[in-house]
């Protein structure tokens, strides 16, 4: 792959679907029962290197990498814009871990250099690593305000969501995010272990097929946390909305940077948290 063309359609060998779940027999204690097989879903290690740099490693579902390299270095910061990433190989090594090695601009490795840190990744945290506090709460420009979506387009969400969940009906244990276009349709769903991979692959698979996002929402099947915010707001992504409740800090910066916050509970109508009540 070479250049912003050809990222689109790239050359690298991604892993199959049906290698993101194994077959694992397991007793049920106390009882007599036979041993039972179960579908597990997969994890593996994938490292990340940039201009022969290594920069991280972080545990994924090893599927839609590709998507999950590209919005994860959006995300991070690394990459300004999607034009900066000139070339993006994968490869398998022993064990059956995975390394990405990108190729980007020269701005962009300058600006890693100058933010540089080691990420041990797992899939429950989100800022793995982060050694200064100014990286865990970062400078973010405001978004162009944006209008909510209508409350017919988060209809029946759950429900749409677990439909489009392929991988977990097979496994369970894995997050997903979607993305909802400005007609109400789901446009996307991606899925992982770790519920920041899962957003981070919506955002590499959005930019990577240059879909309009305008009009449309992220959807977060996870609990909302503030580093789920900087990936939506560096994205341009101008509607979040989590199955689960924000947190206070999620819900402050959104208001302060555009981001319209929406909590769709099980039962109750969506409730919107940013814009605030006296903005909307």
């Amino acid at each position: 792959m070479s250049g912003q063309a050809e990222l689109l359609g790239s050359h690298a060998l991604e892993p199959s679907a049906e290698h993101t779940y194994l077959t694992y027999s397991y007793a049920e204690l106390g009882t007599d029962t036979s041993a039972q097989p179960v579908a597990l879903a997969t994890e593996t290690a994938l490292s990340i290197s940039y201009n022969g740099l290594n920069q991280a490693v972080m545990m994924v579902s090893p599927h839609d990498l590709e998507d999950f390299v590209v919005g994860f270095s959006l995300t991070n910061g690394i990459l300004g814009r999607v034009e900066d990433l000139y070339d993006l190989e994968l490869q398998q090594g022993q064990g059956g871990a995975w390394h990405a090695e990108l190729t980007i601009s020269s701005r962009s490795f300058w600006n890693l250099k100058q933010h540089r840190r080691q990420l041990a990744g797992s899939s429950g945290c989100g800022l793995c690593g982060v050694d200064a506090i100014e990286l865990a709460l970062p400078q973010l420009t405001p978004l162009v305000p944006s209008t909510l979506p209508p409350a017919a387009h988060l209809q029946q969400l759950r429900q749409r969501i677990n439909a489009a969940q392929q991988l977990a009906r097979h496994s369970g244990g894995m997050h997903a995010a979607a993305f909802v276009d400005a007609s109400g349709e789901l446009l996307l769903c991606r899925e992982d272990i770790g519920r920041h991979n899962a957003l981070d692959k919506l955002i590499g698979a959005l930019l990577r097929g240059r879909h309009d996002t305008r009009g449309g929402f992220a959807v977060v099947t996870s609990r909302c946390g503030l580093e789920l915010l900087h990936k939506a707001v560096r994205a341009g992504i101008g509607t979040l909305v989590s199955l689960s409740a924000p947190t206070t800090l999620t819900v402050d910066w959104a208001r302060g940077h555009n981001l319209n916050l929406i909590h769709a509970p099980h039962r109750d109508a969506p409730r919107v948290y940013s814009p605030g009540p006296d903005n909307l």
